[in-house]
């Protein structure tokens, strides 16, 4: 098993008490599937090296996360890993008990053949960027319930064209009616704390 990391230790012990037991066993699958990996602090949580970054796992406030850097290229291979991240980063969703998890083998093989693609040195392959960015559509409900909230509406004005389409498409894109309108509460209550959608994720 590679060497642990102090400050890993300590972020584990200050986690959730939920958390704790989550991110101990993480951290010993991907220790079982690639011996020798490197521990380090990126961005505030937990990230794992091997020719590069292999894994992450992280702790908030009622769940934690876990995620392959190359996920994308591993999903390719196992479409379980394909989930949505619409709710947590990484492949797993919102992680809230270890049976949330796949069995420990399935997971220590997971962590090989992510360690395999950075021993090969495969690259994730980069999306071409449009030359002109597309016009962001905003629904006039969308609008309409931002106005009702002065600060809301300010938070949004003043946001960046990308900021303001992490909101508009998180709303726009919800399956129904009642999702929609629960998602666009929540926008216009997180907007009216001068909060960015993904605030969560934000280093402090």
């Amino acid at each position: 098993m590679g060497e642990k990391n102090p400050a890993v230790d300590a972020y584990i012990a200050k986690s959730a008490d939920f958390a704790r037991p989550i991110l101990e066993h993480l951290r010993s699958v991907v220790h079982a599937g690639c011996p020798g990996t490197e521990e380090v602090l990126k961005w505030g949580f937990p990230h794992f090296m091997h020719k590069g970054i292999l894994c992450s796992m992280a702790a908030f406030k009622s769940h934690c996360a876990f995620g392959f850097w190359k996920g994308q290229l591993l999903a390719e291979q196992h479409p379980e890993l394909a989930a949505t991240r619409e709710s947590a980063m990484g492949e797993f969703g919102r992680i809230m008990k270890k049976s949330d998890l796949p069995a420990r083998a399935v997971l220590v093989g997971y962590v090989k053949e992510a360690a395999a693609l950075n021993d090969a040195g495969v690259k994730v392959a980069s999306r071409a960027r449009p030359k002109q960015p597309r016009p962001l559509k905003v629904p006039d409900y969308f609008l309409s319930a931002l106005r009702k909230s002065r600060k809301a509406m300010a938070t949004f004005e003043e946001f960046s064209p990308s900021h303001k389409r992490e909101y508009v498409e998180w709303v726009v894109e919800a399956k129904g009616e009642t999702t929609r309108k629960k998602r666009l509460e929540t926008a216009v209550a997180w907007m009216s704390e001068g909060k960015a959608r993904n605030w969560k994720y934000v280093r402090k």
